[in-house]
């Protein structure tokens, strides 16, 4: 039986509906979707670098890294080619095969882009697939990390474009858009997601998904982050998500973006393995692996092996066409810096 063919007209009505449906209904639509088009038991383990870390100009309410707020993250330059290289071939001899690299800029300039595109290449050069983050990018400058040799961009929407105004006020949303249309214009894949928790309502969280989804490609890589709140930002002190709507939220991501891998991403410490169970039941298989989850914690690698041993999943391995973004990298031994919550600026 072929698949129906993918959708990019959902109106948010629809969308509301999805959100609306029982629970045990909901799972059960999302569940059957999943395992249409990926293996129900397998699940991708990602790691990220920050290759510049803090000093970020902009004012995302829930970001570490953004100067104004004091969150004690320290502004760091970009790590050298050598020092990125070491930490690729750690993480090939791990088990990589791709390999992410974070920036928190709110765009870079031409001449960061040129730094970066040496990385770029330096990084492909040892045979591994390349994904980068560095904030808003033209057309020019998404050409010249093609070029290098980069394989996927991650931008995030963040949230749904009419509570956007409420957590960020120093890019539009526009922006985001645009830099999404320059990504896919040179070729390179995308992986772009949102955060949930920030205080939008559920309609929010259904306007979020529905522009994802009626993108005009779904991104390859969908990662959903549950707010990590750190004190010093403005959004410290939200109240905390219902962990069945963070369920629900994947559930609906997995049935609108059937192909696409979707990603459990910041907020997995404060989730309970039962709540991370259902997700996985919903539609995520992806997560991200390690004690440090930029500057925000993460379950440790041996509760995540305990928690796939209980839930008999194993770690995806063959990734050549899973579209994902970020590299399948055991633990190396290296710590990574930055927001933590996949916006844009290193996640």
């Amino acid at each position: 039986m072929t698949a129906p063919a993918l959708r990019h007209d959902w109106t948010r009505e629809e969308v509301a509906a999805l959100f609306a449906l029982p629970f045990n209904e909901l799972l059960h639509r999302a569940h059957s979707v999943h395992r249409a088009h990926h293996d129900p038991n397998a699940v991708q383990v990602s790691t990220l670098l920050s290759i510049k870390t803090g000093g970020c100009p902009e004012d995302c309410a829930y970001c570490p890294q953004a100067a104004r707020y004091a969150t004690g993250v320290q502004a760091e330059k970009l790590m050298s080619v050598d020092a990125v290289v070491a930490r690729a071939q750690a993480a090939k001899a791990a088990g990589a095969s791709r390999f992410c690299m974070g920036a928190a800029w709110r765009s870079p300039k031409d001449r960061d882009v040129a730094k970066v595109a040496e990385i770029v290449s330096a990084v492909k050069g040892l045979g591994l697939e390349t994904c980068a983050t560095l904030g808003m990018l033209s057309g020019e400058q998404a050409a010249t990390l093609k070029q290098a040799g980069l394989d996927y961009y991650n931008h995030n929407l963040d949230t749904a474009p009419e509570f956007y105004g409420e957590i960020i006020h120093t890019r539009e949303y526009q922006d985001r858009l645009d830099t999404l249309e320059h990504v896919r214009e040179v070729g390179l894949k995308t992986c772009c997601g949102g955060i949930v928790g920030m205080g939008e309502t559920r309609g929010q969280r259904a306007g979020l998904l529905q522009t994802l989804a009626n993108l005009p490609e779904h991104p390859e890589s969908v990662p959903i982050n549950q707010l990590v709140q750190v004190e010093g930002t403005p959004l410290h002190g939200t109240e905390a998500l219902d962990p069945f709507e963070f369920v629900r939220t994947i559930a609906v991501a997995r049935i609108l973006m059937p192909a696409s891998m979707v990603r459990l991403s910041a907020g997995r410490q404060q989730m309970d393995d039962a709540v991370q169970a259902l997700c996985f039941f919903a539609g995520a298989n992806s997560i991200f692996y390690g004690e440090k989850l930029l500057t925000t914690g993460n379950p440790d690698v041996e509760a995540d092996r305990a928690l796939f041993r209980r839930l008999d999943l194993h770690a995806l391995e063959v990734v050549e066409e899973s579209g994902t973004v970020h590299a399948d990298i055991l633990e190396a031994g290296t710590s990574a810096a930055g927001c933590g919550q996949g916006c844009g600026c290193a996640a």
